[in-house]
């Protein structure tokens, strides 16, 4: 009877672990799905993709009383005004005048800003912030900047939104959680197959 109720409890066991490393390899998928059709895209997409440096040529904030808008014509709700900061670089690389964007997302949000704050009822900070993002790159005039090696784009830009190490980064989560639902899966069918011997012996 003892025994039994251990060969019971021992298929109950291996029933439980076998749904978890199942249930893990699934949980994987779903990230490695979600992952490919957002933030790959993305990466795949930027053109910027070789770092260099820059040299601020000039950084001025235009319309200080007028702030422009997010994006003409556009009736969005998250859209408001902001001081304009427009901040050109020589490129090293080219020795090219251009004009930076903070990441990919900036140039297609405004052109003619090279930042865009987030969304912000309060327009004191926000014209505080671009003022001191203003200041920091007229003190620090040289830095690390990214541009379009194939020329498609004139322009550069300060950082990218996923870059390599991120996408990296993105994807090992749900390497690890498949990894280990496998591990448990092998484990738990290991696991079987001793039992069966042990028993056929």
């Amino acid at each position: 009877m003892l025994g039994k109720k251990l060969v019971t409890a021992q298929k109950r066991g291996e029933t439980r672990a076998l749904c978890l490393g199942l249930g893990m390899v699934a949980c994987s998928m779903m990230m490695y799905f979600f992952i490919g059709i957002t933030i790959v895209p993305f990466y795949t997409k930027s053109v910027w993709t070789t770092e260099t440096m820059c040299k601020v040529l000039k950084a001025n904030i235009k319309d200080q009383e007028v702030p422009c808008s997010n994006s003409e014509g556009s009736e969005d709700e998250d859209i408001f005004p902001y001081p304009c900061l427009q901040v050109w670089v020589n490129l090293t690389a080219s020795g090219q005048e251009v004009m930076l964007y903070q990441t990919e997302d900036t140039l297609e949000r405004n052109p003619k800003c090279s930042y865009v704050p987030g969304k912000s009822e309060n327009s004191k900070e926000v014209k505080a912030r671009i003022e001191t993002i203003a200041s920091n790159f007229r003190k620090y005039q040289t830095f690390p900047c990214y541009y379009d090696p194939g020329g498609t784009q004139t322009n550069v830009i300060l950082s990218r939104l996923y870059p390599p190490k991120g996408l990296l980064f993105a994807f090992l989560w749900p390497t690890l959680l498949f990894t280990g639902g496998c591990l448990i899966i092998v484990l738990v069918k290991i696991s079987q197959y001793v039992s069966v011997l042990s028993a056929w012996q």
